[in-house]
């Protein structure tokens, strides 16, 4: 049976590669087609080039640009590309209202809970 994640194109940002790799695996495993980035930088340059990407599962906490910083300028330059925000750390901060965020970074590797965020995201 297809899943339903099949064919979305996403990109992972996560500055920690043990998260990332394994949260790109789980990914691939859903059939999504799937591109990784470190930072917010090399995420901002991906979607410049990679027209099919629909969905940005980017950390809060990142080295420079933080996720927040990324989820605005995503808004401002690529509208349509929807952003789930993650963490696995203590927010100093309230996340404004109409983000993602899943809670834990183990949240990443539930299947249907990164399936349904892929449903949400792409509503």
């Amino acid at each position: 049976m297809k899943s339903p994640a099949s064919g979305t194109t996403v990109v992972i940002v996560e500055d920690e590669i043990l998260i990332r790799a394994a949260a790109a695996r789980y990914l691939r495993e859903c059939g999504c087609i799937v591109f990784e980035a470190a930072t917010a930088e090399e995420c901002l340059d991906l979607l410049a080039v990679e027209r099919s990407l629909e969905i940005v599962f980017a950390d809060i906490k990142l080295p420079g640009r933080d996720g927040l910083d990324l989820l605005q300028a995503i808004r401002r330059e690529h509208p349509k590309v929807a952003v789930v925000l993650t963490t696995g750390k203590t927010l100093e901060a309230p996340i404004p209202a109409g983000v993602s965020l899943l809670k834990k970074p183990y949240d990443l590797f539930d299947i249907e809970r990164l399936v349904a965020s892929l449903h949400r995201a792409r509503s």
